[in-house]
């Protein structure tokens, strides 16, 4: 995305800078500490977007005009109010 906001991209930057400690044991560690608290800061990440977009939908806007303003569809609107994080893979349709 090339508009991403200043406070993400910083995000972003510290989490590639942890791939150039000097040693690879030093990277091996700060990635592992990383990946260890990754699942429980999604889980917060996901809690506050959800959160956001609840509270726009209690501001009044409709679904289709928060899916506008975030960029993503209608139904992902309503997956994130719904809490629903994964969605489920599609079966390929039948050959005929």
């Amino acid at each position: 995305m090339a508009d991403r906001d200043q406070e993400v991209q910083q995000v972003l930057d510290s989490i590639d800078a942890l791939g150039t400690a000097e040693t690879p044991a030093a990277r091996a560690k700060r990635l592992t500490q990383l990946l260890d608290a990754m699942p429980e800061k999604q889980a917060k990440v996901r809690e506050m977007r959800q959160q956001a977009v609840i509270e726009m939908r209690d501001e009044g806007l409709s679904l289709r005009a928060i899916a506008a303003e975030l960029g993503i569809s209608f139904g992902r609107v309503r997956d994130i109010i719904d809490g629903v994080t994964k969605r489920p893979a599609r079966k390929p349709a039948p050959e005929a």
